[in-house]
């Protein structure tokens, strides 16, 4: 199948959030006592990681620096997407805000970083030329603006569905894109003059010689210009969206969505319809703060990759309703039918299971250079996908001690196979009061049996 492609720039976004109940004594400021902090891809890197609940298989291309919070981001995308990098120069882009009560009081932005706009690599022409549709989400930072892939936009503009998601700072969209979808706030900008958002999407549609403009207007909807014709899509009623709703992240949503329907077949009219429903849903269930990642500090991080929410926070609310914590670990690779037995019995054993998943680096430090096989966001995905298991968190480390620390499961399964073995998670385990569980092996399943009979066939 044909990925969907998106184009844009990555960032990395930072929620610092804690309680603010008193002034400082130097300036009438609040002070935040920090509780947690947050992380999650922002720009084009959560618009990529939401087409990636909708569509099989993403690829993004971005540009990211080989810097400490380049390495945090990418670490982050790759467990949900592909991503395919063009060279950044300067400093990755960091976008942190401080909250309190639900609310921002600040945002602290840090990187400088921009596209280069050399010559790109053959991946990133192979990329585009395979898309079944594509989005664009500008950022300001140089991606869109690139020269070669503009010229590639340009050209497969005239026979794949292509979603541009703008932004003031950057270029205008190529012309014959299906799609493009600025904020009402936005379009003010590309069009001073005219504050209607009827009027905006009908000048905006004739003025980058687009297919269709939606304006979207928050709570409102969007207006949308396709072709000849204007009309408005409500939110669907029944989606409750409060006053002081976080709306971080809904515009992604909405171009990520509708990029999505394109790619399924959808005429424009039923994409922007489809959109306008997975933003409101976005907004009401949390906005980008559900995508979001608990971490020990900025740059060293365990990344849960549960859509509902990270390993911690389940494991957390687990024990604040007095329930039993389950966890298990390993690389599944190449998951079979003993993987999942195990799965199934160790979620029998209490009230949530959370995966320990061996990262690819530790999964090689383990089984040589030639594993895994699966790389981790599809090991991460397909685990996932099974109804035994709520949340999937992955480490870096061959043992998983450290994570166990700070999950502390009241059951810790190993297959029966490590029954005698020496586990250095034990102590951790049950010096937090937990107990470790061996469940009887399937007999004739093993991925390494697995692999090693494909090589004999070959």
């Amino acid at each position: 199948m044909k990925p969907l492609v998106v184009v844009g720039d990555a960032i990395l976004d930072v929620d610092i959030e804690g309680v603010a109940e008193r002034l400082c004594p130097e300036a009438p400021v609040p002070v935040v006592d920090v509780e947690h902090r947050r992380m999650r891809p922002g720009g084009a890197g959560l618009a990529a990681a939401l087409a990636a609940r909708s569509v099989s298989e993403v690829a993004l291309i971005t540009a990211i620096a080989d810097d400490a919070d380049g390495r945090v981001l990418t670490r982050l995308l790759d467990q949900d997407v592909r991503v395919v990098a063009i060279p950044l120069r300067g400093e990755t882009v960091r976008k942190a805000r401080v909250r309190a009560g639900g609310q921002s009081l600040l945002r602290l932005d840090t990187g400088d970083g921009v596209a280069e706009a050399g010559a790109v690599s053959a991946a990133v022409v192979d990329t585009l030329r395979s898309a079944g549709a594509i989005l664009v989400a500008d950022y300001g930072r140089g991606v869109a603006g690139h020269p070669r892939i503009r010229r590639l936009l340009s050209e497969l503009a005239r026979r794949v569905p292509i979603v541009w998601d703008p932004h003031p700072r950057g270029p205008q969209p190529v012309s014959g894109v299906s799609l493009v979808s600025p904020n009402w706030k936005e379009a003010r900008q590309f069009a001073p003059g005219y504050t209607e958002p009827e009027e905006l999407a009908k000048i905006l549609r004739d003025e980058w010689s687009a297919d269709s403009v939606a304006v979207t207007i928050g709570s409102g909807g969007a207006v949308l210009a396709d072709g000849e014709q204007l009309s408005s899509v409500p939110v669907p009623a029944g989606i409750r969206v409060g006053a002081a709703a976080d709306t971080c992240g809904a515009g992604d949503c909405f171009a990520s969505a509708a990029t999505a329907a394109l790619f399924g077949g959808a005429t424009v009219a039923d994409a922007v319809s489809h959109a306008v429903d997975a933003a409101a849903r976005f907004v009401a269930a949390g906005g980008a703060a559900t995508r979001s990642t608990p971490d020990r500090d900025t740059t060293d991080i365990a990344a849960p990759v549960h859509a509902d929410g990270s390993a911690f926070e389940l494991a957390a609310d687990v024990r604040a309703h007095g329930g039993r914590l389950v966890a298990t670990g390993g690389c599944f690779d190449l998951l079979h039918p003993g993987h999942v037995t195990l799965l199934r019995q160790a979620r029998a054993m209490g009230d949530a299971l959370v995966v320990c998943l061996n990262s690819d680096a530790s999964v090689r430090s383990l089984k040589g250079p030639t594993r895994p096989i699966v790389p981790v966001r599809d090991r991460a995905r397909l685990l996932n996908e099974l109804s035994s298991v709520d949340a999937v968190v992955v480490f870096d480390e061959p043992s998983p001690s450290a994570l166990l620390d700070r999950l502390r499961p009241d059951v810790w399964v190993k297959g029966g196979d490590y029954s005698g073995a020496v586990m250095p998670e034990a102590d951790v385990v049950r010096g937090h009061g937990g107990q470790i569980v061996f469940v009887p092996t399937v007999h004739g399943y093993s991925t390494s049996r697995l692999v090693a009979a494909t090589r004999t066939d070959d």
